[in-house]
């Protein structure tokens, strides 16, 4: 659970890599900023990508394959379209979540249906050998149905897992907690992280403190890989609030091989994707003649 107040970890979480989401172009025009999944950090069992996109039309992610993980798309600012080859269309608004579950394959395109900029965090989340074949899954909330808490100083959002007491109603296939948390001048958060668990924070707006009270603030679009622990401290010591996303995963340990859209456990698999989307067969076959139809807000 969070805490606004020192629950005395037995093993508090501390910094040990912290990396610089710069800007680089991806899809059609759209920038965005990567953490995990750059060569600074390949990975982080079990996330394979985080990306803080800013995307204006007509840029976007035209029509694309998945097959072997999970996308989480939340937006902070506008709203994108997205549509898929099996008839599934919807729009994230600012405040809501897609929770995507390729499984065997999806096709699909994400686009930009808000005026001006719109941003948003998207988070790549492996799956193990036994689930990559699964048949594709939404779960959608809007951001009145996040679950939310509010308490001395701390607003948390809850994506995924339990902070506060309270728990998201979002199935995790991979076990995930994914929290949005913003901290005013002068709080401070202790937040529980299951001890197994491989953890990471990035930080939207602001600046904090992250895990030793003696540390030196960090900045936005930093992401802070977490040592193993059993929970997280953080301060707000500056005098605007402080917006930082903290994701913890279950490790899957093992073999991650990837290519592009498609991440499996052997080449051999990986070969057998692309053979599977290019004949469309085997999750695929719903690809035959299908396009996105064109941007709809």
């Amino acid at each position: 659970m969070g805490d606004h107040k020192n629950p005395g970890f037995q093993n508090p979480r501390s910094v040990i890599k912290k990396v610089l989401a710069r800007p680089q172009h991806e899809g059609d025009g759209a920038i965005v900023r990567r953490s995990i999944g750059r060569g600074e950090l390949r990975n982080l069992d079990p996330f394979l990508m985080l990306d803080e996109f800013s995307v204006s039309a007509p840029a976007g992610f035209p029509d694309h394959p998945h097959r072997g993980f999970e996308t989480v798309t939340y937006m902070l600012e506008g709203a994108f379209t997205h549509q898929d080859f099996a008839g599934h269309k919807g729009t994230v608004r600012a405040g809501d979540l897609q929770w995507m579950t390729a499984g065997r394959g999806i096709i699909h395109s994400e686009m930009p249906a808000g005026e001006g900029e719109n941003k948003g965090l998207q988070l790549w989340i492996n799956l193990s050998s036994k689930d990559k074949m699964m048949e594709p899954r939404y779960q959608e909330l809007q951001g009145k149905d996040v679950s939310r808490v509010e308490k001395h100083g701390v607003d948390v959002r809850i994506i995924a897992g339990e902070s506060f007491g309270v728990r998201s109603p979002v199935y995790t296939q991979t076990p995930t907690m994914y929290l949005d948390f913003t901290l005013h001048p002068g709080a401070e958060v202790h937040q529980h992280i299951p001890p197994p668990w491989n953890s990471f924070v990035y930080i939207i707006e602001g600046e904090g403190v992250f895990g030793d009270p003696n540390a030196s603030p960090t900045t936005r679009h930093h992401a802070l890989v977490l040592s193993p622990g059993d929970g997280l401290s953080v301060w707000n010591r500056a005098a605007r609030p402080l917006r930082f996303v903290l994701i913890g995963g279950q490790p899957l340990n093992e073999p991650i091989v990837q290519y592009g859209p498609f991440v499996m456990n052997a080449q051999a698999e990986i070969q057998q994707a692309i053979d599977d989307y290019h004949y469309c067969k085997n999750g695929f076959e719903k690809a035959k003649n299908w396009k996105s139809q064109p941007h709809m807000n």
